[in-house]
């Protein structure tokens, strides 16, 4: 089916429908208001009256698009009856436990619900479609992370998932492998068609990390296409690859819906959806945007749910958009990562930045004494302003920092990245508020 936006469904209570000789078509007015992002990758939004939005109905290219998505028959979703080899079908459930123990993950499922598949710590006893594994010997992973593990067993079998993992455990491939065996079981798509797959994810960063994974893992399938679709980046060149057809889509929620909006792209084929790093996607206040896609999206569908944290709001939204999901986590939520040594130091408001200047410029002079680089580091600011005044004031001692906010253009934050993971900047002063 085609994705309606708010604006232009039709009322339950008043609705007409006009029928021409050439073609069908249904128009719906309502006064109720929705909710439409300005910036597909801020959290600014107005409310408008339906009547002062723009009907999408009218513009030619739309309809177009409109009636290439409704020329053939969708394709049914393909779940495939996946299981391990026979030598993980043999686990007892104490042999499990033992895995899952040694791993440190803890499996949940709700009372009376089929039990979770087993953990498997062999790329190879997974079962996975040839390219895919060639794929993986070829980029040199060898054993699955514990995240990876218990989690692709879980979506591999059909089942929606939980997961909670913290950030360099591995999640991106943990979701997905099986996100690409799950679509090349699929009817391939053909131009005008939707994905077959789609990722949400908070940023673009985020996003372009995932794509880069996506690309990775499916190098050696032919004819298999993934599109990025994130703010700050031409929209006509990713309106012509989404109508082209692609297998997978990895967006930012607002870029993704006006894309919809637009009937760039539809969710009639989609029946694999990924939900990273979820709590950061309603920090940003994109709740609106993710369930607007969720409560359009066909019956037949798998939904993996990823969450570095695990507070009520991500409860809730399991709760209603997930099916008997099996709960996975990686060591304890909502704790500080064993890799990381804190210390909190307390100033006041405005000493912070004579304080942070007079730590940095001691750690590059211990550098220097002991003749070694400047270690890599990160400053997390609250507004894009204080990023750049925290960078000029680093800059001008003679430090080598960066500024890096939502208000910097696509290409600059690139090239930010760049530069900081080559060691040519060393400080990153980074905007948590804005992205």
């Amino acid at each position: 089916m085609m994705y309606e936006p708010p604006h232009r469904r039709t009322s339950s209570s008043n609705s007409v429908s006009k029928v021409s000789s050439s073609s069908s078509s249904s128009s719906s007015s309502s006064s109720s208001s929705s909710v439409v992002t300005l910036d597909s990758d801020l959290t600014t939004k107005l409310s408008f009256s339906s009547k002062s939005l723009p009907n999408f109905s009218n513009s030619n290219s739309n309809t177009t698009c409109r009636r290439s998505y409704a020329s053939h028959p969708v394709p049914q979703p393909v779940f495939n009856n996946w299981k391990p080899s026979d030598r993980v079908l043999r686990f007892n459930p104490e042999q499990i436990e033992e895995v899952r123990l040694r791993l440190n993950v803890d499996v949940t499922v709700a009372s009376g619900s089929v039990p979770a598949p087993a953990p498997i710590e062999s790329f190879t006893d997974m079962c996975l479609h040839p390219s895919i594994m060639k794929d993986i010997e070829f980029h040199e992973y060898t054993r699955p992370t514990s995240i990876q593990a218990q989690a692709m067993p879980v979506a591999l079998s059909g089942r929606d998932l939980l997961g909670c993992a913290e950030t360099g455990s591995g999640k991106t491939a943990a979701f997905t492998i099986p996100m690409i065996q799950h679509c090349v079981a699929q009817t391939p798509v053909g131009r005008g068609d939707g994905p077959l797959a789609l990722v949400l994810a908070p940023t673009r960063e985020l996003a372009q990390q995932i794509e880069k994974e996506v690309k990775a893992l499916s190098r050696s399938l032919d004819s298999f296409k993934t599109a990025i679709v994130v703010g700050g980046t031409n929209i006509a060149e990713q309106r012509s690859e989404l109508r082209g057809g692609v297998s997978i889509v990895v967006a930012t929620p607002g870029r993704f819906l006006d894309h919809l909006q637009q009937g760039n792209t539809s969710l009639s084929r989609v029946s694999f959806v990924i939900l990273d790093e979820a709590d950061r996607m309603l920090d940003m206040g994109f709740e609106p945007q993710i369930r607007e896609v969720m409560q359009n999206l066909p019956d037949k569908h798998q939904t993996l749910l990823f969450s570095a944290t695990m507070p009520v709001e991500i409860e809730a939204l399991a709760q209603e958009y997930l099916t008997d999901p099996v709960q996975v986590k990686v060591g304890k939520v909502s704790s500080p990562t064993a890799n990381v040594i804190q210390i909190l130091e307390k100033v006041s408001e405005n000493e912070k930045v004579d304080r942070l200047l007079a730590l940095l410029v001691e750690e590059a002079f211990l550098a220097e004494k002991s003749c070694h680089p400047f270690p890599l580091t990160i400053v997390f600011v609250e507004r894009k302003t204080r990023c750049d005044e925290v960078s000029e004031a680093l800059v001008a001692e003679g430090l080598h920092a960066v500024a890096l906010h939502g208000g910097r253009s696509q290409s600059d934050r690139e090239s930010a990245l760049r530069d900081f993971r080559n060691g040519s900047t060393n400080i990153l002063v980074f905007s948590y508020k804005l992205l």
